[in-house]
């Protein structure tokens, strides 16, 4: 578990790690592409995709916040699983066919859409779909 993670956790939002994680953000830029991928490492916990520098921040720069603030609630979740079943996913004023087409216009590269919106992984089964399917 890295500082922010666990700062976060235990209620400390206050101002000085608010600043933290703006200066994080503002320091992903600078950061070479060895730097970006041990960030990955600090927090997802796993090695980093094989993507160009671009991709890696604006992902560590969602993941940051995301620790700081908090990921989709359930409820914008469900909504989402909604939404898909209706009519596909909305994002930007346009109509996808896919959470991947949405993660992709996006990052401007290739993604599973139910890994980068963060969204349960018994989504979708190749099986039938489960329950929310």
């Amino acid at each position: 578990m890295n500082e922010l993670q666990k700062q976060t956790r235990n209620g400390k939002n206050g101002g000085r790690t608010r600043n933290s994680v703006l200066r994080q953000l503002a320091t992903l830029q600078n950061m070479t592409l060895e730097q970006l991928r041990e960030k990955w490492l600090d927090l997802y916990g796993s090695d980093p995709p094989r993507y160009k520098k671009q991709f890696l921040v604006k992902r560590l720069a969602y993941r940051i916040q995301e620790l700081f603030y908090g990921g989709l609630s359930e409820t914008a979740k469900t909504r989402l699983r909604q939404i898909a079943r209706e009519k596909g996913f909305e994002y930007d004023g346009r109509i996808f066919r896919s959470l991947s087409a949405v993660a992709r216009e996006i990052t401007g590269t290739r993604w599973n859409g139910k890994v980068f919106f963060g969204l349960n992984k018994t989504y979708g089964k190749k099986n039938g779909g489960g329950k929310n399917a």
